[in-house]
């Protein structure tokens, strides 16, 4: 949306928005349209919503020729006949610094592998998985408790900056974009509900990043071995003492936190969600629950 608007605000023409059919949300599972849909009709936009970009006559469908196309986190691949549409061809804001982390979830691989940096390319695409040149980029650093939601939102403003910037010279046809070195590449795959689930043999400082890399979705979680499970939004490395401890034990409950071992180090959940829950803090929670004997699941 940062970047649609952007483009709106700078007079640029845009003929149509392209976006996801709308989907059931909610808990009446009403069908609901994207945020991009909705921004896009509030600026008096036209909205275009194919569940499928493979038809040979969608371009044509679509109207005249357009000059450029701006794609960001779209969630389908284009095919070549939708690549060579545009007379400028398709160019791709995508949140990382390229070539790492091609794929559908660059912003949770970046946290997962605890880069300091990240960022936005403007990268003309092809037909491989975020493979094309890069005409330019957009560098910002990764908070040390910064999650995989609160970096997107930053990113998505980033991205937008970054399109101000380069649009003069992609519209001219002058800017020069630089091959990836592909030697580079590392992937970042798509990320799974069963992805949350904590293993409390990896050592705290990735079992913290776990947790700020799948929040806001799919939110990690630990199996209470007396049953149900705990999900955690928010915690932090400490430096205790725990020998001994079997990874997965609670070692201390206390108002700051609930300390667990892990395979190396503790790990304080801080902020929990039991299940059917709300969001709540150690205190609140330890209130309302007895700690005493339990353990998570390793």
């Amino acid at each position: 949306m940062p970047s649609l608007r952007a483009l709106v605000a700078r007079g640029v023409t845009v003929p149509v928005v392209l976006t996801q059919p709308d989907r059931p949300a909610g808990r009446g599972r009403r069908l609901t349209a994207s945020p991009v849909k909705q921004a896009a009709l509030t600026l008096g936009l036209p909205v275009a919503q194919p569940a499928s970009l493979r038809s040979p006559s969608l371009a044509e469908a679509l109207g005249p020729r357009p000059d450029l196309m701006i794609v960001i986190a779209y969630g389908l691949l284009l095919p070549s006949a939708m690549l060579e549409w545009p007379r400028l061809g398709c160019v791709n804001l995508h949140a990382s610094l390229l070539p790492r982390w091609r794929g559908a979830a660059p912003i949770q691989r970046a946290v997962l592998a605890g880069d300091a940096v990240t960022g936005i390319s403007v990268m003309q695409m092809d037909e491989g998985l975020d493979t094309g040149p890069v005409h330019l980029m957009r560098e910002t650093p990764i908070g040390a408790r910064e999650t995989a939601g609160e970096l997107h939102d930053r990113l998505a403003a980033l991205a937008a900056e970054a399109l101000v910037a380069a649009l003069p010279g992609l519209l001219a046809g002058t800017s020069e974009a630089v091959p990836q070195r592909t030697a580079l590449a590392t992937l970042a795959p798509k990320i799974a509900k069963g992805d949350g689930t904590l293993d409390w043999h990896a050592p705290a400082v990735e079992l913290e990043r776990r947790v700020r890399a799948f929040n806001p979705w799919p939110v990690a979680e630990g199996l209470l071995d007396q049953g149900g499970r705990l999900r955690v939004w928010d915690a932090v490395v400490v430096d205790a003492a725990v020998s001994g401890a079997r990874p997965g034990a609670i070692v201390a409950a206390t108002r700051d936190g609930i300390d667990v071992a892990t395979g190396a180090g503790v790990l304080r959940l801080t902020k929990v969600q039991p299940p059917s829950g709300r969001v709540m803090d150690a205190a609140a929670y330890l209130a309302a629950h007895s700690l005493t004997g339990v353990a998570f699941v390793a």
